[in-house]
């Protein structure tokens, strides 16, 4: 028993240290060792803990899709209320201090396409809160749609979101 609290509490020391890519790992781990421990058979601990590990990966990515989705709306809504040529802030506070987000956007310009009415736009986010941070700049796109202005374009947010657009 005390060999299993060792080893429970060394993966929970190592999940916090190592964000949330490996949170779903070190939960599968200590999923795998408690079972594989109380059941006394390796067999079941792998496949519990091979569960627990993709369970658990399953919701942090749709956490952070959700927190990244919170920044491209806020983005869009700033693009999507100020004048061509203006530049407006944009901002997200999470309740959790993830995913957390500033800058600024411009819209570039607008066009209308057979399906929609279009804008162009450069937003930068700040490394940081101090007023002299430094802001990465990219270039989106958003249309309007009956619900409002939405993102309409992938390529701008890959560097940013990764593939959790």
């Amino acid at each position: 028993m005390i060999r299993l609290a060792l080893v429970l509490a060394a993966v929970s020391a190592a999940s916090l240290v190592s964000g949330c890519a490996s949170i779903g790992a070190a939960a599968g781990a200590a999923a795998g060792v408690a079972t594989g421990v109380v059941t006394t058979n390796p067999a079941i601990g792998i496949g519990v803990g091979i569960a627990v590990q993709a369970g658990t990966d399953e919701v942090v990515a749709h956490v952070m899709r959700t927190l990244h989705a919170d920044q491209q709306n806020a983005i869009v809504l700033a693009a999507s209320t100020e004048s061509i040529g203006d530049l407006q802030p944009w901002r997200v506070k999470h309740t959790l201090p993830v995913e957390n987000g500033h800058g600024e956007v411009r819209v570039l310009r607008e066009f209308d396409s057979a399906l929609a009415t279009c804008r162009e736009f450069a937003f930068s986010v700040a490394d940081g809160d101090a007023p002299d941070a430094k802001q990465a700049w990219f270039i989106a796109s958003a249309c309007k749609q009956q619900d409002g202005w939405k993102w309409a374009s992938a390529e701008p947010a890959v560097p940013r979101w990764g593939n959790l657009q």
